[in-house]
Protein backbone atom coordinates (compact mmCIF):
# COMPACT_ATOMS: atom_id res chain seq x y z
CA UNK A 1 0.00 0.00 0.00
CA UNK A 2 2.95 2.22 0.04
CA UNK A 3 1.96 3.26 -3.71
CA UNK A 4 -1.46 5.21 -2.32
CA UNK A 5 0.69 6.48 1.41
CA UNK A 6 -0.02 10.07 0.24
CA UNK A 7 -4.14 9.66 -0.16
CA UNK A 8 -4.50 7.26 2.19
CA UNK A 9 -4.57 9.69 5.22
CA UNK A 10 -7.15 11.74 3.70
CA UNK A 11 -10.01 8.75 3.98
CA UNK A 12 -12.10 8.39 6.57
CA UNK A 13 -10.92 4.71 7.27
CA UNK A 14 -7.26 4.69 5.96
CA UNK A 15 -6.28 1.52 4.34
CA UNK A 16 -9.54 0.28 4.27
CA UNK A 17 -11.34 3.00 2.08
CA UNK A 18 -8.20 2.36 -0.42
CA UNK A 19 -9.07 -1.33 -0.29
CA UNK A 20 -12.79 -0.51 -1.37
CA UNK A 21 -10.94 1.93 -4.21
CA UNK A 22 -9.44 -1.31 -5.71
CA UNK A 23 -12.44 -3.00 -5.37
CA UNK A 24 -14.53 -0.84 -7.25
CA UNK A 25 -15.74 -0.72 -11.09
CA UNK A 26 -16.00 2.80 -12.88
CA UNK A 27 -17.51 2.85 -16.03
CA UNK A 28 -16.62 5.80 -18.11
CA UNK A 29 -17.90 7.15 -21.08
CA UNK A 30 -15.68 9.09 -23.28
CA UNK A 31 -11.75 9.14 -23.47
CA UNK A 32 -11.51 12.80 -25.17
CA UNK A 33 -10.14 16.35 -22.94
CA UNK A 34 -12.52 15.54 -19.66
CA UNK A 35 -11.53 11.65 -19.67
CA UNK A 36 -7.51 12.81 -20.68
CA UNK A 37 -8.09 13.56 -16.97
CA UNK A 38 -10.38 11.74 -15.62
CA UNK A 39 -9.18 8.49 -16.05
CA UNK A 40 -5.35 8.76 -14.95
CA UNK A 41 -6.90 10.40 -11.79
CA UNK A 42 -8.70 7.43 -10.94
CA UNK A 43 -6.04 4.90 -11.94
CA UNK A 44 -3.77 6.68 -10.48
CA UNK A 45 -5.87 6.78 -7.03
CA UNK A 46 -6.02 3.09 -7.56
CA UNK A 47 -9.78 2.25 -8.54
CA UNK A 48 -9.50 -1.25 -9.70
CA UNK A 49 -11.53 -1.65 -12.62
CA UNK A 50 -11.79 0.62 -15.37
CA UNK A 51 -14.40 0.08 -18.30
CA UNK A 52 -13.98 2.79 -21.27
CA UNK A 53 -15.95 2.98 -23.45
CA UNK A 54 -15.32 5.47 -26.97
CA UNK A 55 -15.52 4.49 -30.63
CA UNK A 56 -13.15 7.58 -32.00
CA UNK A 57 -10.33 7.60 -32.84
CA UNK A 58 -7.40 10.27 -32.01
CA UNK A 59 -7.27 12.88 -34.27
CA UNK A 60 -4.49 15.42 -34.42
CA UNK A 61 -6.98 18.05 -33.72
CA UNK A 62 -7.67 16.10 -30.38
CA UNK A 63 -4.19 17.08 -28.97
CA UNK A 64 -4.42 20.05 -27.59
CA UNK A 65 -7.14 19.14 -24.98
CA UNK A 66 -6.65 15.35 -25.06
CA UNK A 67 -3.27 15.07 -23.35
CA UNK A 68 -3.43 11.41 -22.87
CA UNK A 69 -2.38 11.11 -26.53
CA UNK A 70 0.72 11.17 -28.64
CA UNK A 71 1.65 11.51 -32.13
CA UNK A 72 2.58 8.17 -32.73
CA UNK A 73 -1.25 7.22 -31.54
CA UNK A 74 -3.12 9.29 -34.51
CA UNK A 75 -5.70 6.43 -36.12
CA UNK A 76 -5.59 4.61 -33.42
CA UNK A 77 -9.14 4.06 -31.61
CA UNK A 78 -8.83 5.80 -28.29
CA UNK A 79 -10.12 3.42 -25.85
CA UNK A 80 -7.13 1.12 -27.05
CA UNK A 81 -4.65 4.62 -26.20
CA UNK A 82 -6.31 4.88 -22.92
CA UNK A 83 -5.64 0.80 -22.31
CA UNK A 84 -1.96 1.07 -23.06
CA UNK A 85 -1.42 4.42 -20.85
CA UNK A 86 -3.54 3.20 -17.66
CA UNK A 87 -2.00 -0.34 -17.38
CA UNK A 88 1.44 1.66 -17.41
CA UNK A 89 0.30 3.90 -14.77
CA UNK A 90 -0.69 1.54 -12.33
CA UNK A 91 -1.12 -2.21 -12.73
CA UNK A 92 -3.06 -2.72 -10.10
CA UNK A 93 -5.80 -1.48 -12.16
CA UNK A 94 -7.67 -3.61 -14.44
CA UNK A 95 -8.37 -1.18 -17.71
CA UNK A 96 -11.17 -2.91 -20.38
CA UNK A 97 -11.53 -0.77 -23.63
CA UNK A 98 -14.45 -0.69 -25.55
CA UNK A 99 -14.48 0.76 -28.96
CA UNK A 100 -17.80 0.92 -29.62
CA UNK A 101 -20.16 3.82 -29.63
CA UNK A 102 -22.69 3.56 -26.71
CA UNK A 103 -26.15 2.63 -27.87
CA UNK A 104 -28.97 1.60 -25.49
CA UNK A 105 -28.12 -2.28 -25.56
CA UNK A 106 -24.78 -1.41 -25.12
CA UNK A 107 -24.57 0.84 -22.19
CA UNK A 108 -27.31 -1.74 -20.39
CA UNK A 109 -25.29 -4.81 -20.83
CA UNK A 110 -21.78 -2.38 -19.33
CA UNK A 111 -23.81 -1.17 -16.21
CA UNK A 112 -23.81 -4.76 -15.00
CA UNK A 113 -21.78 -4.59 -11.58
CA UNK A 114 -20.72 -0.73 -11.74
CA UNK A 115 -19.71 0.86 -8.63
CA UNK A 116 -20.64 4.27 -10.47
CA UNK A 117 -20.96 5.87 -14.15
CA UNK A 118 -18.76 8.63 -15.47
CA UNK A 119 -20.02 10.83 -18.34
CA UNK A 120 -16.92 12.46 -20.18
CA UNK A 121 -18.44 11.79 -23.45
CA UNK A 122 -19.75 15.83 -23.74
CA UNK A 123 -22.61 14.44 -25.63
CA UNK A 124 -26.29 15.78 -24.33
CA UNK A 125 -28.10 12.08 -26.36
CA UNK A 126 -25.52 10.10 -24.00
CA UNK A 127 -25.57 12.58 -21.17
CA UNK A 128 -29.91 11.92 -20.78
CA UNK A 129 -29.20 8.21 -22.16
CA UNK A 130 -27.08 7.30 -19.18
CA UNK A 131 -28.85 9.56 -16.78
CA UNK A 132 -32.46 7.52 -17.61
CA UNK A 133 -30.39 3.72 -17.55
CA UNK A 134 -28.62 5.05 -14.04
CA UNK A 135 -31.85 5.95 -12.42
CA UNK A 136 -33.09 2.20 -13.39
CA UNK A 137 -30.08 0.71 -12.04
CA UNK A 138 -29.47 3.05 -9.11
CA UNK A 139 -26.11 3.96 -9.75
CA UNK A 140 -24.56 6.63 -9.34
CA UNK A 141 -24.00 9.22 -12.43
CA UNK A 142 -20.80 12.38 -12.33
CA UNK A 143 -21.29 14.10 -15.31
CA UNK A 144 -19.39 16.97 -16.58
CA UNK A 145 -19.87 19.49 -19.97
CA UNK A 146 -17.10 22.32 -21.18
CA UNK A 147 -17.17 24.65 -24.11
CA UNK A 148 -14.99 27.32 -24.44
CA UNK A 149 -13.19 28.15 -21.30
CA UNK A 150 -16.58 27.28 -18.78
CA UNK A 151 -18.49 24.33 -17.82
CA UNK A 152 -19.90 22.24 -14.94
CA UNK A 153 -19.25 18.63 -13.47
CA UNK A 154 -21.80 17.66 -10.90
CA UNK A 155 -23.26 14.43 -9.28
CA UNK A 156 -26.62 12.90 -10.33
CA UNK A 157 -29.05 10.00 -9.61
CA UNK A 158 -28.07 7.10 -7.08
CA UNK A 159 -29.10 9.17 -3.70
CA UNK A 160 -29.61 12.56 -5.69
CA UNK A 161 -32.03 13.67 -8.57
CA UNK A 162 -31.65 12.70 -12.12
CA UNK A 163 -30.40 14.81 -14.84
CA UNK A 164 -33.63 15.48 -16.22
CA UNK A 165 -34.80 16.86 -12.93
CA UNK A 166 -32.45 19.70 -13.19
CA UNK A 167 -32.16 20.33 -17.11
CA UNK A 168 -35.63 18.77 -18.30
CA UNK A 169 -35.24 20.50 -21.82
CA UNK A 170 -32.45 21.69 -24.02
CA UNK A 171 -31.43 25.31 -24.15
CA UNK A 172 -32.54 27.06 -26.92
CA UNK A 173 -29.07 27.39 -28.50
CA UNK A 174 -26.16 24.70 -27.50
CA UNK A 175 -23.55 24.86 -30.00
CA UNK A 176 -20.46 22.00 -29.83
CA UNK A 177 -16.83 22.26 -29.17
CA UNK A 178 -16.03 22.46 -33.01
CA UNK A 179 -18.38 25.43 -33.23
CA UNK A 180 -17.23 27.38 -29.90
CA UNK A 181 -13.81 25.81 -29.90
CA UNK A 182 -12.70 24.82 -26.22
CA UNK A 183 -9.23 25.46 -24.08
CA UNK A 184 -7.46 22.66 -22.96
CA UNK A 185 -6.98 24.00 -19.47
CA UNK A 186 -10.32 24.32 -18.66
CA UNK A 187 -11.11 21.14 -19.54
CA UNK A 188 -8.52 19.76 -17.93
CA UNK A 189 -9.96 21.62 -14.56
CA UNK A 190 -13.29 20.29 -14.94
CA UNK A 191 -11.92 16.61 -15.33
CA UNK A 192 -9.81 17.18 -12.34
CA UNK A 193 -13.56 18.13 -10.61
CA UNK A 194 -15.24 15.56 -12.14
CA UNK A 195 -12.29 12.60 -10.73
CA UNK A 196 -12.57 14.08 -7.43
CA UNK A 197 -16.24 13.97 -7.26
CA UNK A 198 -15.99 10.48 -8.09
CA UNK A 199 -13.41 9.51 -5.61
CA UNK A 200 -15.70 10.98 -3.08
CA UNK A 201 -19.11 8.69 -4.34
CA UNK A 202 -16.59 5.70 -3.61
CA UNK A 203 -15.51 6.80 -0.59
CA UNK A 204 -18.44 7.89 0.46
CA UNK A 205 -17.80 11.18 2.09
CA UNK A 206 -19.46 14.10 3.53
CA UNK A 207 -21.30 16.20 2.25
CA UNK A 208 -21.71 14.13 -0.60
CA UNK A 209 -20.95 15.45 -4.23
CA UNK A 210 -24.37 13.16 -5.37
CA UNK A 211 -27.00 16.68 -5.90
CA UNK A 212 -24.21 18.96 -6.03
CA UNK A 213 -23.30 20.57 -9.14
CA UNK A 214 -20.31 22.84 -9.85
CA UNK A 215 -19.39 25.73 -12.06
CA UNK A 216 -16.29 26.90 -13.45
CA UNK A 217 -15.58 30.15 -15.35
CA UNK A 218 -12.08 30.39 -16.68
CA UNK A 219 -12.90 33.39 -19.03
CA UNK A 220 -14.36 36.07 -16.21
CA UNK A 221 -12.72 34.01 -13.39
CA UNK A 222 -15.66 32.58 -11.57
CA UNK A 223 -16.96 29.47 -10.20
CA UNK A 224 -19.83 28.71 -8.23
CA UNK A 225 -22.15 25.42 -6.83
CA UNK A 226 -25.28 24.46 -5.88
CA UNK A 227 -27.59 21.62 -4.50
CA UNK A 228 -29.99 20.12 -6.22
CA UNK A 229 -31.00 17.58 -3.51
CA UNK A 230 -34.98 18.95 -3.25
CA UNK A 231 -35.09 19.04 -7.05
CA UNK A 232 -38.55 17.43 -8.10
CA UNK A 233 -37.90 14.24 -10.44
CA UNK A 234 -39.95 14.63 -13.73
CA UNK A 235 -41.89 11.97 -15.29
CA UNK A 236 -39.76 10.84 -18.81
CA UNK A 237 -42.01 11.81 -21.13
CA UNK A 238 -39.74 11.98 -24.15
CA UNK A 239 -37.92 12.41 -26.07
CA UNK A 240 -37.11 8.64 -25.58
CA UNK A 241 -33.20 7.89 -26.91
CA UNK A 242 -32.55 4.83 -29.11
CA UNK A 243 -29.92 3.29 -30.69
CA UNK A 244 -30.09 2.07 -34.20
CA UNK A 245 -29.89 -1.51 -33.87
CA UNK A 246 -33.20 -0.44 -31.97
CA UNK A 247 -34.78 1.28 -35.44
CA UNK A 248 -37.58 -1.49 -36.62
CA UNK A 249 -39.05 -1.62 -39.93
CA UNK A 250 -42.02 -0.31 -38.76
CA UNK A 251 -41.18 2.84 -37.66
CA UNK A 252 -40.93 5.94 -39.40
CA UNK A 253 -37.25 7.44 -39.68
CA UNK A 254 -36.50 11.21 -40.18
CA UNK A 255 -32.63 11.91 -40.63
CA UNK A 256 -32.28 15.39 -40.53
CA UNK A 257 -28.83 15.20 -41.60
CA UNK A 258 -28.24 17.50 -44.84
CA UNK A 259 -27.08 15.20 -47.82
CA UNK A 260 -23.66 16.96 -47.70
CA UNK A 261 -23.10 15.94 -44.65
CA UNK A 262 -20.54 12.98 -43.84
CA UNK A 263 -21.47 10.61 -41.40
CA UNK A 264 -22.28 6.54 -40.72
CA UNK A 265 -25.80 5.48 -42.56
CA UNK A 266 -28.93 5.62 -40.08
CA UNK A 267 -31.20 3.67 -41.88
CA UNK A 268 -31.81 2.76 -45.03
CA UNK A 269 -35.83 3.68 -45.53
CA UNK A 270 -35.29 7.17 -43.61
CA UNK A 271 -36.61 9.83 -45.17
CA UNK A 272 -32.99 12.11 -45.52
CA UNK A 273 -32.57 15.62 -44.95
CA UNK A 274 -33.80 19.04 -42.64
CA UNK A 275 -37.64 18.88 -41.65
CA UNK A 276 -38.76 22.39 -41.24
CA UNK A 277 -41.76 21.68 -39.69
CA UNK A 278 -42.10 18.83 -37.85
CA UNK A 279 -45.20 19.69 -35.91
CA UNK A 280 -46.44 19.27 -39.04
CA UNK A 281 -45.84 15.57 -39.38
CA UNK A 282 -49.11 13.55 -38.57
CA UNK A 283 -48.95 10.55 -36.03
CA UNK A 284 -48.46 7.17 -37.91
CA UNK A 285 -49.08 3.39 -36.79
CA UNK A 286 -45.41 2.88 -36.00
CA UNK A 287 -42.90 4.94 -33.57
CA UNK A 288 -41.33 8.62 -34.91
CA UNK A 289 -37.87 8.45 -35.05
CA UNK A 290 -35.63 11.58 -35.41
CA UNK A 291 -32.16 11.01 -36.34
CA UNK A 292 -29.06 13.51 -36.40
CA UNK A 293 -25.31 13.47 -35.55
CA UNK A 294 -25.34 14.55 -32.06
CA UNK A 295 -28.95 14.67 -31.17
CA UNK A 296 -29.65 18.33 -30.88
CA UNK A 297 -31.30 18.18 -34.24
CA UNK A 298 -33.58 15.33 -33.27
CA UNK A 299 -34.02 16.13 -30.15
CA UNK A 300 -35.73 19.85 -30.71
CA UNK A 301 -37.74 17.94 -34.11
CA UNK A 302 -39.07 15.36 -31.47
CA UNK A 303 -40.31 17.80 -28.79
CA UNK A 304 -42.00 19.99 -31.69
CA UNK A 305 -43.63 17.10 -33.09
CA UNK A 306 -44.45 15.16 -29.77
CA UNK A 307 -46.27 18.67 -28.29
CA UNK A 308 -48.60 18.84 -31.54
CA UNK A 309 -48.91 15.05 -32.13
CA UNK A 310 -49.73 14.38 -28.37
CA UNK A 311 -47.54 10.87 -29.12
CA UNK A 312 -44.24 10.24 -27.86
CA UNK A 313 -41.23 10.77 -29.87
CA UNK A 314 -37.89 9.02 -30.34
CA UNK A 315 -34.39 10.03 -31.14
CA UNK A 316 -31.07 8.45 -32.25
CA UNK A 317 -27.72 9.49 -33.43
CA UNK A 318 -25.41 8.23 -35.73
CA UNK A 319 -22.36 10.33 -34.26
CA UNK A 320 -20.05 12.68 -36.03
Amino acid sequence: MSRYSRQTGLFPQGVADQKRLLEAHVLVVGAGGLGATVLPALAGAGCGRITVVDHDRVDESNLHRQTLFRMDDIGRFKAACVADRLSDLNPDCQIVPVAERLEPTLARRLLTDVSVVVDAADSVAVTYLLSDLCVEAGIPLVSASVLGRSGYAGGFCGTAPDYRAVFPDLPATLPNCAEAGVLGPAVAALGAIQAQMVLSVLLETQPSPLGQIMTLDLERWRSSSFRFDTAVAVENEGPFILGLEDISAEDRVFDLRGLEEQGPPSVSWAVRGPVEHPETLLAGPGRTVFVCASGLRAWRAAKRFSAQAGVPAFIATTGR
